[in-house]
């Protein structure tokens, strides 16, 4: 099965990582870019079969370039910046990009079978709400 997600990717003085806002938890860091393109991709194609072995719906593909880098480039808060200058620290600076990363998740046929079952289910309760 093949997705396709919405990917930050941020330069750090010290290495490359990456996060990926519709999957929790995601993220990856390398210390060269190939490197860290290489390790989200495969913390991502990870993430989604152990959620499906364990049962859990698929991340929707939601977010669009656009989202993430509207949602990334929110001014930092008061709050944290106060947090910086509490602790003496620099504010951050980082070099972001952003783009579209697809992976290819391996799932068995039962998987599948289930995730359809689920998906099928969520549309009738949806449908159900919406009457």
């Amino acid at each position: 099965m093949k997705l396709r997600y919405a990917v930050v990717f941020e330069q750090t003085p010290n290495n490359y990582c990456a996060y990926v806002p519709d999957v929790p938890g995601c993220i990856s860091t390398g210390n060269t870019w190939y490197k860290m393109l290489a390790m989200i991709q495969e913390a991502l194609t990870g993430h989604i079969e152990y959620m499906v072995e364990d049962g859990d719906p698929v991340p929707e593909q939601k977010t669009s370039i656009e989202d993430a880098m509207r949602d990334y480039l929110e001014p930092i808060s008061e709050e944290v910046m106060e947090s910086y200058l509490k602790y003496g620290e620099p504010a951050p600076t980082l070099s972001v990009t952003f783009q579209m990363v697809e992976v290819d998740v391996r799932i068995t046929d039962g998987e599948r079978d289930a995730l359809t079952s689920r998906a099928m289910l969520s549309l009738a309760q949806a449908s159900a709400e919406n009457t």
